[in-house]
């Protein structure tokens, strides 16, 4: 999934935190052969090569995935769009970038982008795109997934404490040894090195979306690394967005979506999902939070 992952397992002697261990980079490595769009032998792959030809039939687990990602992009109006993996990469955020792109490169770089033009046959688990050059992704989804999967796999096998890491798609269940809440960190954009709130998790998941490393200026306007995958522009007004819920999957739907969608759209949004909550800083750092949460009891200034 092109991510870094860290487990953090708290059980009875090393063996076992060990061994469980093993079997949570095993877990994802099975999901990143499933769901990986840069490796072809993968379902993923030969959906996206299959793309304006025919349908591909596809395991369960993958039609479902595929089927909760087109209910977001329904939900958000393609503020978060499965199929942004076709968009043409023209913005770089590596420092390389001198001049903005024209109205025109930016248009035709989202013209295979769509979730409208994705067909799914539940009775035959068929996944049908129906442009070629279309292409799905779950670089979006694909970690908070793989770490509610390995949260759900340790808990039945009786691990009743650890943390699922996926490149900041944090899935967490039980406490630390000591038996206080494991704690996460929400970085102050604003401050380098230094944490804006530190928050209790509780059962729960986190993630974090932010353009505070990654970002261009143009005009004296920001310009940050999540594109909107509607409009080919890259999304403004928003330097952070964490969200808390149940699921980290859904976390991160809603953390990318929140960040193209801006802050009343995005506050509107999550505010009828009632497990999950969410902080929001503004590029000119002011603070929003979701109705369900008082971030002031846990901010660090």
């Amino acid at each position: 999934m092109g991510a870094r992952f860290d487990i953090t397992i708290v059980a009875k002697d090393s063996a076992l935190a060990e061994s469980s261990i093993d079997t949570v980079i095993a877990e994802i490595t099975r999901i990143e052969n499933l769901i990986s769009d840069w490796r072809p032998q993968t379902q993923v792959s030969k959906v996206n090569a299959s793309a304006g030809i025919a349908p591909v039939q596809v395991d369960a687990e993958v039609f479902a995935l595929t089927e909760r990602a087109l209910d977001l992009s329904r939900l958000t109006a393609g503020s978060f769009d499965i199929s942004f993996a076709a968009m043409d990469r023209i913005w770089k955020f590596d420092g390389s970038m001198e001049t903005m792109p024209t109205a025109e490169v930016i248009k035709k770089s989202v013209e295979k982008v769509g979730y409208q033009n994705i067909v799914l046959d539940k009775v035959n688990s068929t996944i049908f795109l129906k442009e070629k050059g279309m292409k799905i992704g779950f670089g979006a989804l694909g970690e908070g997934y793989a770490a509610d999967r390995c949260r759900e796999m340790m808990l039945s096998r009786g691990i009743k404490a650890g943390i699922v890491n996926g490149s900041g798609d944090m899935s967490t269940w039980g406490k630390q040894p000591d038996g206080s809440d494991w704690v996460i960190g929400i970085n102050d954009p604003a401050r380098k090195g230094k944490l804006f709130a530190v928050i209790p998790l509780r059962q729960g998941a986190v993630v974090t979306s932010g353009s505070y490393e990654k970002f261009v200026v143009f005009n004296g306007k920001r310009y940050s690394h999540i594109i909107n995958p509607s409009t080919g522009y890259p999304a403004t007004g928003l330097t952070s967005v964490t969200v808390f819920g149940p699921s980290a999957e859904a976390s991160n739907g809603f953390s990318t979506s929140l960040m193209v969608m801006g802050k009343q759209a995005g506050l509107d949004l999550i505010n009828r999902f009632g497990e999950y909550s969410c902080v929001i800083i503004t590029d000119d750092g002011k603070v929003y939070c979701s109705k369900n949460l008082d971030i002031s009891k846990y901010r660090r200034r």
